[in-house]
């Protein structure tokens, strides 16, 4: 059990109903019109399970965010740590100011904050450069890489032998790592991202 940041493919997100996405696309759609910009209607299809292939993403969100929620208060502004802190569900495209939906999703019943994966990555850039996030950091994520990079031993063992700022704190880091890599693969496979 336990909450994941997963990608979204084509069927689910046009998909009414409790499996799917759709109510959520569709009102994102009208929002986008009414802004004047184009609705998003091209989402990848599901594709073939591979490993290592990045064209699925999948990590889950169990250690404690109390560290990373203080690195976001040291290097960033409030709006910033809203914007990547805040969302429910990432787009793969650029939107001026997060976007409140009146619809629950996930994991939250309310509402859902939409925010654009170019924002959400320039933000994570600074907070992995603050950090000094090692290059071994797992790059594609399609199943539990990062989780398991983190809490198996392998950020331990490399903390060990170049520690740094990136390793007085692996949880705060292993959120930095993911918000930074949600947002790539986002604009890499042109896909959403959500909480399950």
């Amino acid at each position: 059990m336990g909450v994941y940041l997963v990608s979204v493919c084509a069927e689910d997100w046009f998909t009414e109903g409790e499996d799917g996405w759709g109510e959520i696309a569709t009102a994102l759609n009208d929002e986008l019109r009414q802004q004047g910009l184009p609705p998003y209607e091209s989402v990848p299809e599901e594709t073939d399970f591979v490993r290592g292939s990045g064209q699925a993403f999948e990590e889950k969100m169990s250690p404690s965010m109390d560290g990373f929620v203080a690195l976001c208060r040291a290097h960033l502004s409030r709006e910033d740590e809203e914007t990547i802190c805040g969302w429910t569900v990432l787009v793969p495209f650029s939107l001026d100011e997060t976007i409140l939906l009146p619809l629950g999703s996930g994991y939250t019943e309310a509402s859902t904050v939409v925010a654009g994966a170019p924002q959400v990555l320039a933000i994570a850039e600074r907070l992995a450069a603050a950090v000094g996030l090692p290059a071994e950091t797992p790059h594609m994520c399609d199943n539990l890489d990062l989780t398991m990079w983190f809490g198996e031993g392998a950020a331990k063992r490399l903390a060990a032998a170049r520690p740094g700022p990136w390793s007085d704190d692996l949880d705060a880091a292993f959120y930095v790592a993911v918000f930074l890599r949600a947002a790539q693969h986002s604009l890499r496979r042109g896909c959403p991202m959500t909480y399950s």
